[in-house]
C-alpha cells in the first residue's frame, strides 16, 4: 500500500510536470502553453511549477517588456497587480535562489528563460518570454522552455516605456497559471 501512495505522490508532483498554461489580461487577452524542458533545467522547472501550483503566479504583472527582446514576469513578492509597481522585479519567492543550469539551448523567439540579477547563480521565480533572438543571452540564463501556443498573445504584451522597459500605468497580468501535464 506505501508504494502504491509513494507512486501517486510522485504523479503529482509538480516536478513531472511538462507545461504551464496562463491566462493573460490586458492590452493582451489570451492564453499561453509553455513546454518545459525537464531534461535541461530541472530545479528551475522543479520550482516553477511549484510556485505555479500554489497559486503564487495568479495575478502577476509583465513588469518589464522591451520591443524585440522579451517580456518579463513573475515577481510574486513585488508583482502583484495593485502593487506598488515601483518596486515590480526587484523580489522573488520565499525559495531559495537556484544554481544556474546553462544549456546549449540557444535563445530564439518563443524561449522562456529565468531571469537573475548579476550573480548566475540568483534565478528565484521571475521568468522572461523572448519575442526575438538575442544569442548574447545563450549560456548566460537558463532556457526553462518554449512556447509552444499563444505567442500572438505574448507578442500583444503591453510594452515597457519606462526605464530598462519597465512597464508605466496598467500593466498586462497573469490572471491564472496551471500546471500543465
Amino acid at each position: 500500500m506505501y508504494k502504491l501512495a509513494a507512486a501517486f505522490a510522485l504523479l503529482a508532483s509538480p516536478a513531472l510536470a511538462t507545461g504551464l498554461q496562463i491566462e493573460v489580461e490586458g492590452e493582451a487577452n489570451g492564453t499561453i502553453t509553455i513546454d518545459l524542458f525537464e531534461d535541461v533545467a530541472p530545479k528551475h522547472v522543479e520550482q516553477i511549477t511549484a510556485l505555479a501550483a500554489e497559486g503564487k503566479y495568479d495575478g502577476v504583472v509583465f513588469h518589464r517588456v522591451i520591443e524585440g527582446f522579451m517580456a518579463q514576469t513573475g515577481d510574486v513578492e513585488y508583482g502583484k497587480l495593485g502593487s506598488d509597481m515601483r518596486r515590480a522585479g526587484t523580489g522573488g519567492s520565499n525559495r531559495p535562489d537556484l544554481p544556474a543550469e546553462f544549456s546549449e539551448v540557444p535563445y530564439e523567439r518563443g524561449i522562456v528563460g529565468m531571469a537573475r540579477a548579476s550573480n548566475p547563480n540568483s534565478a528565484n521565480s521571475q521568468f522572461f518570454i523572448m519575442f526575438e533572438p538575442a544569442p548574447t543571452l545563450n549560456g548566460q540564463y537558463t532556457v526553462v522552455g518554449k512556447v509552444t501556443d499563444g505567442m500572438d498573445v505574448v507578442d500583444a504584451i503591453k510594452r515597457g516605456t519606462g526605464p530598462n522597459g519597465a512597464v508605466v500605468g496598467q500593466p498586462d497580468v497573469m490572471t491564472k497559471v496551471t500546471v500543465t501535464e
